[in-house]
């Protein structure tokens, strides 16, 4: 009987837990005044944590709640030592961040746990941020930026908090030819702003707000006629999802953001479901009140806070099992320290878990890098998700490419647009019996032919308008554009339809389609006219020089002739060879008779004269073979020129052109051919130099060429 109680008594130790928590957890939470969404999603958690009998089925979580007034950290302060003599095993908030740098230290000093649920960019060991890095935040505006090929955008933010947040932006243009604009958002009336930065022609703007400061930004932005298609705002705020924004869905205004609470996940709607009536009326913020009326989502920081109330009690569950845990009341006067404060942070840093804000993981320095953000973008149907960023895999848009033109051209579709064009045959042409048409029917031609097509395909009216100036657009010296390309920059006009070159100084400030004819830069010259035989034409054949070096050979194979006729003894002899008694000889290569004997052998007509020595018989040959020669391709080049019209081209490439002064060239004035030659000009290349000091010289003259 003894052994069984015994055995019972030892079964019974076995089967309880090594170590139990206490039947009461209290902790402690800091709420600033307007953060009433937080305290609901706070409590609300509290309430699932204790309602789960899977974490801590023994152990109710029991909260103290304060509210402190943003900034006031002596305040907080105080208010955090009262509860840390009421015995909290953490500390959640407060948003601000002066009071939570000041309770974190206060925590640091007891060792008790400060759960964190906004961004900070100083560490803690006993700090827990469940909000994501910083870092990772600034690294996907990144490359969202880069996504989109942005070169030039302007940085706007509210305090000195968000030139952190966007220092990787601000570290781009040294790494890139980004062109960044930073501008501050002082006071409220942030509309002189606005304007300058729609009169510089800024159409990229990032914005860093708070959330609650968004609609109001929008709203004046549209007072200035900000809110088109032409201009794109990408705001680094979380909590875009939850700012009403249906009063800009309709205007084709292009606004971006992220978002890390997905309202689709189950776990989201059911966090969304649970919050009763009772607590939604409790909110005093309209725009957060209707954000959950509307099951959108909710803010960043409440989620974070529900997660971490949770990541808590998990962490607290695992330790229970390897300790047994004591809560300590403190004393912040005292030189007091919680002993388990430490390897609670170090097992909450460690664990993993499934929240409203995605997967909850830490790295090696207890920060919350590993995690997923959606890309939202305002459609008419309201914000949707565009992508998906990670720190690994970066930027995945997830958006149809069907859906996203459909969405376009429903922006264009009844909408009229303005297009700027130009003068110029056979693209834009005037009717011949124009003064009989008004409006667009009064012009022809193959670019209006195009427009007219593309408008009924995508649905959009539209105006022509010829360009005040009558040019296609090139920059001054000053940088500032006419033609065409300054009113669309000015937004006076809306499209360009006409025969503009695409070049890459154009495409810094204005975007192009697909050409719909490829041109390089060509030289045109009036065609040489064939000329009628003249009565010298025999001597077209060979060049002038070959006659003179051939009437040189001539006289002096003569000369040569008659001297070695005269001293040579074999071409002397009798006239009389019957008579053996007469000294007369005589010679017959006399400078008549040497002259005639040449021209002879070289009409292939022969003489009555022949040598008979060898030196003279030696030079003879010689000028009977040049004579073959050079009647042979005389007869060649004679057949060729009565029977062949030969075109031959004086000038086949820009160095010909620069080598001769016959002819005057030019390009039409603010062309692309004249920015191709005086953007070659100013990087010193020899040979284009002297094309552009020739274009600009007294002699030049500026005529039609590529536009």
């Amino acid at each position: 009987m003894e052994r069984r109680l015994v055995l019972l008594v030892v079964t019974a130790c076995l089967a309880l837990p090594a170590a139990a928590l206490p039947s009461v957890i209290n902790i402690g939470a800091l709420f600033d005044d307007d953060q009433e969404i937080a305290e609901i999603a706070f409590r609300s958690a509290v309430e699932r944590v204790n309602a789960d009998r899977s974490l801590m089925p023994a152990t109710e979580l029991r909260f103290f709640i304060e509210r402190v007034s943003p900034h006031d950290s002596f305040h907080a302060g105080k208010k955090a030592c009262q509860q840390l003599r009421e015995g909290v095993a953490a500390i959640f908030g407060p948003q601000s961040l002066s009071s939570s740098r000041h309770i974190q230290s206060l925590c640091e000093s007891v060792e008790v746990p400060h759960m964190v649920a906004s961004w900070d960019q100083s560490p803690s060991p006993f700090a827990v941020n469940l909000h994501p890095d910083w870092r990772m935040l600034s690294r996907a505006l990144v490359d969202l930026v880069r996504e989109w090929k942005w070169e030039r955008m302007t940085l706007l933010y509210q305090d000195n908090s968000g030139l952190v947040r966007l220092q990787e932006l601000l570290k781009t243009p040294t790494q890139s030819r980004f062109q960044v604009t930073v501008r501050q958002l002082e006071g409220d009336d942030w509309r002189p702003l606005l304007k300058e930065i729609k009169n510089k022609g800024d159409s990229h703007i990032v914005v860093d707000l708070h959330v609650s400061r968004v609609y109001q930004f929008l709203k004046q932005a549209q007072q200035v006629g900000m809110m088109t298609h032409y201009y794109h705002f990408l705001f680094t705020t979380l909590d875009l999802a939850v700012v009403e924004l249906e009063d800009f869905k309709y205007g084709g205004t292009n606004i971006t953001g992220f978002r890390l609470v997905d309202p689709g996940r189950p776990i989201v709607r059911q966090a969304l479901d649970s919050w009763t009536m009772a607590e939604f009326k409790g909110l005093k913020s309209p725009m957060e009140r209707e954000g959950i009326r509307r099951g959108v989502s909710i803010v960043v920081e409440a989620a974070l806070l529900y997660d971490a109330v949770h990541l808590f009690s998990k962490a607290l569950h695992d330790l229970d099992r390897s300790l047994t845990i004591e809560i300590e009341k403190l004393n912040c006067q005292r030189d007091q320290a919680w002993s388990h404060g430490l390897s609670l942070v170090n097992y909450m840093h460690t664990t993993e878990l499934e929240g409203l804000t995605g997967v909850i993981r830490f790295d090696a320095t207890g920060r919350r890098t590993d995690f997923i953000m959606d890309i939202i973008e305002l459609s008419r149907r309201g914000l949707e998700k565009a992508g998906e960023w990670t720190p690994k895999g970066g930027i995945n848009i997830t958006q149809n490419y069907t859906e996203l033109r459909q969405e376009r051209e429903d922006q264009l579709r009844n909408k009229t647009l303005i297009v700027t064009t130009i003068l110029e045959d056979p693209y834009v042409m005037m009717k011949p019996d124009w003064q009989k048409f008004t409006g667009n029917e009064v012009y022809e031609g193959y670019c209006i032919d195009m427009l007219e097509e593309i408008s009924k395909i995508v649905g959009f009216n539209y105006t022509i308008k010829l360009v005040d100036d009558g040019k296609y657009g090139a920059p001054d010296a000053n940088g500032q554009w006419n033609g065409m390309v300054r009113e669309l920059i000015d937004r006076r006009a809306d499209l360009a339809v006409a025969s503009l070159t695409i070049s890459y100084i154009r495409e810094q400030v204005i975007d192009f389609t697909k050409p719909f004819l490829n041109l390089g830069i060509s030289i045109l010259f009036k065609r040489p006219q064939k000329k009628s035989p003249s009565l010298f034409s025999f001597l077209n054949p060979l060049s002038i020089d070959i006659w003179l070096y051939m009437i040189a050979a001539y006289l002096g194979v003569s000369f040569m002739l008659f001297v070695l006729a005269r001293f040579s003894p074999y071409e002397w002899y009798s006239p009389h060879p019957c008579s053996k008694e007469t000294d007369v000889v005589e010679n017959q290569f006399t400078v008549l008779n040497s002259l005639w004997f040449t021209i002879g052998s070289l009409m292939q007509q022969g003489s009555d004269y022949n040598p008979r020595s060898m030196s003279t018989r030696l030079v003879s040959g010689g000028w009977w073979f040049f004579a073959l020669i050079m009647m042979s391709s005389y007869t060649a080049n004679l057949a060729a020129f009565l029977t062949v019209n030969r075109m031959v081209s004086p000038i086949e490439d820009v160095e010909d052109l620069s080598k001769q002064t016959k002819i005057k060239y030019g390009v039409m004035k603010d062309s692309a051919t004249m920015m191709f030659f005086k953007v070659l000009h100013v990087q010193s290349k020899v040979l284009h130099v002297h094309v552009w000091c020739c274009l600009w010289s007294p002699l030049g003259v500026r005529i039609p060429a590529t536009h």
